[in-house]
């Protein structure tokens, strides 16, 4: 209030000067310019002066209130346009990620065609068409996009060759990869989404012919390689055994594919099993024994003992003395165990075959081993227990059935 008194006070005396200097000398002013001529007192020429800046101050701010206030109210300024592209932009990844496929289409949409870099908007808004099935509109959007931003052309081919996929064209998306790929021989990522669709055609010829390149530009971590190595000349074992050769599946075909395998890799137990099980497949069982007894006596595993129990070589006795053999060391493996009391079978050694599996399952239960010793019990005539073991065998097998419900029983 003291504040408001002083100026108050002051704008008084400042008035009260201002009259003093008028009142005391009015002073005079003369403008003339060939025919205008202004002349007035000092004073006036003063107010006039001021009245004119009042006037063209107030007209810019009025401007300047106008202009912002357009830019507000009017839809079209610049203003509400990139406001207008940023909510499309944020709904458009909020829908595509939460799955409203058509709302996210429709934003990304709009918002690709505002942008100056509209790339990953026109990508998304062609994932959104593709979920809904609208596969022309999805095309027609990516190639918008190259249209726009040609300098991405194989990230936008990869985004295509994905959404083929995921819409069952396989081959079409083999296509695209393939000439992603004589275009650019080393990206890691045109390598990794080859094989992969390699791999869920199984095509597994293909992936072994791009596998130098995936090793080359190391595609695959190294434990991830060696496994799909593995994995696709095992799957190639097995397509090689059912090829047909002159009217017939032969042998003469899984046996060529066996012999492209490095002298290191036929030793891997896990090909040596996938070998060994087209040949018992085939029949050649002899051969498939000789494989497992020489892999086994190299170097030993569960998986290739259990399998030799399954094939039948030309001497039964020959073969029980070898997995015997492979008992000492390892005593405890339920998978040999269940070989043993197979090959006893086999040999006809009853007791013998029933102390074995008996043995295995005591180390673990598997419905294989159940199986057997069902079998033999029946045969034996211990129906009851033979009954009980076919159940377990079942159960393990699947072991969902336990928890599958059972009608009541109906009383006659």
């Amino acid at each position: 209030m003291k504040r408001l008194y002083v100026i108050v006070f002051l704008a008084i005396a400042a008035a009260a000067a201002l009259g003093l200097a008028i009142a005391e000398h009015s002073g005079y002013v003369l403008i003339a310019y060939k025919t205008f001529r202004y002349e007035s007192s000092l004073w006036a020429t003063l107010a006039l002066v001021a009245v004119l800046w009042l006037v063209i101050w107030g007209i810019k701010a009025l401007v300047e209130l106008v202009m912002a206030s357009s830019g507000v109210v009017n839809p079209w300024s610049r203003r509400n346009r990139s406001r207008r592209v940023q909510v499309a932009i944020e709904h458009g990844q909020l829908d595509l990620a939460e799955g409203r496929w058509a709302s996210a289409q429709r934003h990304l949409h709009r918002a690709a065609e505002a942008e100056r870099q509209p790339l990953l908007y026109y990508l998304g808004a062609a994932r959104a068409a593709n979920e809904q099935g609208n596969y022309e509109e999805s095309d027609n959007l990516l190639e918008r996009a190259l249209e726009r931003q040609p300098q991405a052309e194989l990230a936008i081919a990869l985004n295509h060759a994905q959404l083929q996929t995921d819409r069952g064209d396989t081959d079409g998306a083999l296509a695209t990869l393939q000439a992603m790929r004589e275009r650019h021989p080393h990206n890691a990522q045109t390598l990794r989404q080859l094989q992969r669709l390699l791999q869920q055609r199984g095509d597994w010829s293909s992936v072994i012919r791009l596998l130098p390149e995936l090793r080359k530009d190391k595609v695959l971590p190294a434990a991830e390689l060696t496994e799909l190595e593995r994995r696709a000349w095992g799957a190639n074992l097995s397509l090689a055994a059912q090829r047909e050769e002159n009217g017939a599946v032969g042998q003469q075909a899984l046996e060529r594919a066996w012999q492209q395998l490095t002298s290191a890799q036929r030793q891997e137990p896990q090909l040596v099993l996938a070998y060994a099980e087209q040949l018992r497949q085939l029949g050649a069982q002899v051969e498939a024994e000789e494989v497992l007894r020489t892999a086994l006596k190299r170097s030993y595993d569960s998986h290739l003992a259990r399998l030799y129990g399954l094939v039948r070589g030309n001497d039964p006795a020959r073969q029980l003395q070898a997995a015997e053999g492979w008992l000492k060391d390892h005593p405890a493996d339920p998978g040999l165990l269940l070989t043993l009391g197979r090959l006893c079978l086999q040999n006809s050694l009853w007791g013998k075959a029933r102390d074995y599996l008996e043995s295995s399952l005591r180390v673990q239960r598997n419905p294989e081993a159940c199986a057997e010793l069902a079998r033999l019990l029946a045969q034996m005539g211990d129906t009851e227990r033979s009954n009980q073991l076919f159940q377990e065998g079942l159960g393990l097998l699947d072991e969902r059935l336990l928890a599958a419900p059972l009608p009541v029983a109906v009383r006659a």
